[in-house]
């Protein structure tokens, strides 16, 4: 018989609860997790990894659509898109199958069913189909702490339910049969506007309807003004504070009928819906109600560790509530088994989260916008760097971004940064580690920036805010 008992058992493996159980290993728990579908979670599956894989593509082919930009010739281009789906989902496949490998290597047991809490330090899991070779299956499980790492699921708006077939969530969108000559993507966030940019990349007609005033809602609202012109550039139609009402459906096309927020009513006939109206944390059928677990708007109460209301149940990443994002689920589990451990890690400062958008161009951000910093009544100081003014950006046909700063006037303390432009995904992170680390502007501008790199954006942005940009 196989041993039931463990020192802390994860529901979800996602990126929060595999790299939770990995953590917890590492300290010397016993640890399972609990999966019911695979392993990995959305992200690695139908989240982050592939939709990468499928922008990636999209950039390739836009690359070889303008190789003459480049002074080169790519002859005919066309793509296949049962190829591109196909070489997303062995992407997925791989990270997959080395989650299996990595909870194997930290000797973390995998069990495999849909899990509830019938009572602190007690988990009854129900199977849910054959489990994989090695995983232990349904029955009663017991553990002193438990967390859950259940994650979050599409949003459903009534009168534009998802049907699969016409109406598509993310998961549909990542594996079309074809792809739609038109599209119309409801939301503009992280999710909608990724698929927008890589429909559009292969050549569908794409509309985007947000119902608040600027795409892209949580991020500065100059980078998401130029992104929309650039959007807009690529041929990508966009209203803004207008809402689907009503979606007409016939046999291979859509109808929605669209209040453009002008009191205005506009029609318009596509071939495919893309719901992205955000995400729901997965808090049913756990038990919480029961336990009497605090919930909040759809999301788990917990603490800076991660602790519930109840002792001995703990809640991390998408279910816990915002930012909904895999780093963020990750840096959570830590903190909560390290606090589990007696270690004192240090609280979230939900601040330092970056937030990045994967479409053409990328976006990231960190820390405040420059409204939000107003609105704490805050002197500012801003700074901006345009991609047009960089060798390298200039050097890759990478000319049109931004980099902008928000400084506090008083203490010279990194407030935000926002970028819009190629790259930005990876360079974000170099103010991230500045904000953790409580870099003034004064460390910033005596650090040395590698020449010629997209990189010293960033300091000349720091610079322009202190009146000492030099290359624009």
């Amino acid at each position: 018989m196989a041993d039931t008992n463990y020192d802390i058992i994860i529901i979800g493996s996602g990126p929060g609860g595999y790299v939770t159980a990995i953590r917890a290993a590492q300290l010397g728990f016993k640890t399972a997790i609990v999966e019911r579908e695979y392993l990995g979670g959305i992200c690695l599956n139908w989240g982050c990894i592939p939709t990468k894989a499928l922008l990636r593509s999209a950039e390739i082919l836009h690359y070889l659509q303008h190789a003459k930009d480049y002074g080169l010739s790519a002859g005919e281009v066309k793509y296949d898109p049962s190829a591109v789906v196909k070489r997303s989902r062995a992407v997925a496949k791989r990270l997959n199958d080395g989650v299996g490998f990595l909870m194997k290597k930290n000797k973390v047991s995998v069990i495999w069913g849909e899990a509830a809490i019938d009572a602190p330090g007690k988990v009854t899991v129900t199977g849910r189909s054959e489990e994989p070779k090695g995983a232990l299956g349904a029955g009663a499980y017991a553990a002193k702490h438990i967390i859950i790492a259940t994650g979050a699921r599409p949003r459903v708006l009534p009168g534009i339910e998802p049907d699969k077939k016409l109406v598509w969530t993310y998961f549909e969108a990542m594996v079309p049969d074809r792809i739609p000559k038109s599209l119309l993507v409801i939301g503009s966030g992280a999710i909608g506007i990724e698929f927008a940019s890589f429909f559009r990349t292969l050549g569908a007609e794409v509309t985007v309807v947000e119902v608040l005033p600027q795409i892209l809602p949580a991020e500065d609202a100059e980078i998401a003004a130029f992104a929309r012109k650039s959007f807009e550039k690529q041929g990508i139609k966009i209203f803004t504070s207008a809402k689907v009402t009503k979606l007409d459906k016939k046999s291979d096309s859509v109808t929605a009928t669209i209040d453009d927020g002008n009191g205005g009513t506009q029609t318009l006939t596509v071939e495919r819906v893309i719901s992205a109206v955000g995400v729901v944390g997965n808090i049913e059928n756990l038990g919480l109600e029961k336990l009497g677990v605090k919930t909040d708007r759809g999301a788990i109460v917990i603490d800076g560790t991660c602790k519930t209301n109840v002792p001995g149940i703990y809640a991390i990443g998408d279910v816990a509530g915002p930012p909904l994002l895999a780093h963020k689920a990750e840096h959570e589990g830590v903190i909560c088994v390290e606090a589990i451990k007696g270690l004192h890690p240090h609280p979230m400062d939900k601040l330092l989260i970056p937030g990045c958008t994967y479409c053409s161009p990328q976006i990231a951000s960190v820390g405040l916008t420059e409204q939000a910093a107003k609105d704490k009544k805050l002197e500012i100081r801003v700074g901006r760097f345009p991609f047009v003014g960089n060798g390298k950006a200039i050097a890759l046909g990478e000319d049109q971004g931004l980099v902008k700063v928000i400084f506090d006037k008083k203490t010279g303390q990194l407030l935000g940064a926002h970028m819009v432009g190629a790259e930005v995904t990876e360079l974000i992170q170099g103010y991230v580690i500045a904000m953790n680390l409580e870099t003034t502007e004064e460390e910033l501008m005596h650090t040395v920036f590698p020449h010629p790199t997209l990189s010293e954006m960033m300091k000349e942005a720091v610079l322009d805010a202190y009146g000492r940009v030099l290359n624009i």
